[in-house]
């Protein structure tokens, strides 16, 4: 067993006996305790915190939150936030109309270079920003919403308002690093894991309602879904 695995088991143990918000001991009382180098109970350190098991907090370190678990459904953040008992909420970023890109068009069904809904916002939990989300939507069905929708409310919610039924969707899921703009709108670094998803969402008619471009913190955010033998 290597020394960081050693400390990292260690570390597990410890943070098993303290509450979220607790004060994780020093580097240098984590190297006495362990009998091992600052260096390496930095590197292991790092490792939970990369995980979302600890959270820098001023000049120290605590224990994290719980990573807030989102279903792979057609369900909204909103509810996924609420059923954990955690306050969604959500910061404006941009709000305009730009032309559709051929992926777009394709995913929207409309022209190349049509103008389409672009909306970006911030994704908060209990005000900790864990999620930088983009909406597309096709103005022939949603321009009323730069008059009638709230970007600080669920987009989901006001879409059904309308009459919308969501049917089905096609999402894909992987790791990426964020860009500069990125981190610093979720104020967390180039260097931690983002979850990228990617969602096409059709309605009963098999009409495109939105394509979704979303980046979730890989330290607080995790994504669960029920498999069934079908055989």
């Amino acid at each position: 067993m290597s020394k960081v695995h050693m400390v990292r088991s260690g570390l597990t143990e410890l943070l098993a006996g303290l509450q979220e918000g607790d004060a994780v001991p020093a580097e240098r009382d984590l190297a006495m305790r362990f009998g091992v180098a600052r260096d390496t109970v930095r590197q292991a350190l790092h490792e939970l915190l990369l995980e979302g098991r600890i959270q820098r907090r001023g000049r120290g370190t605590v224990v994290a939150k719980p990573k807030l678990t989102q279903p792979l459904s057609l369900q909204s953040y909103t509810e996924g936030a609420d059923r954990m008992g955690r306050k969604p909420g959500r910061i404006l970023v941009t709000w305009e109309d730009v032309e559709a890109t051929a992926e777009l068009s394709a995913g929207l069904d409309v022209e190349l270079g049509e103008p389409v809904m672009h909306l970006e916002r911030v994704l908060l939990a209990d005000n900790e920003r864990i999620g930088l989300e983009s909406t597309y939507l096709p103005l022939s069905r949603f321009r009323t919403f730069y008059q009638t929708f709230d970007p600080e409310t669920s987009l989901y919610a006001a879409i059904r308002a309308t009459g919308v039924r969501f049917a089905s969707a096609v999402e894909r899921i992987e790791t990426i690093l964020p860009t500069p703009r990125e981190a610093g709108l979720l104020m967390t670094t180039t260097a931690m894991p983002m979850l990228h998803l990617h969602r096409r969402s059709l309605d009963v008619h098999r009409r495109p309602i939105e394509v979704v471009r979303a980046l979730y913190r890989g330290d607080r955010v995790a994504f669960q879904t029920m498999l069934v033998d079908d055989a």
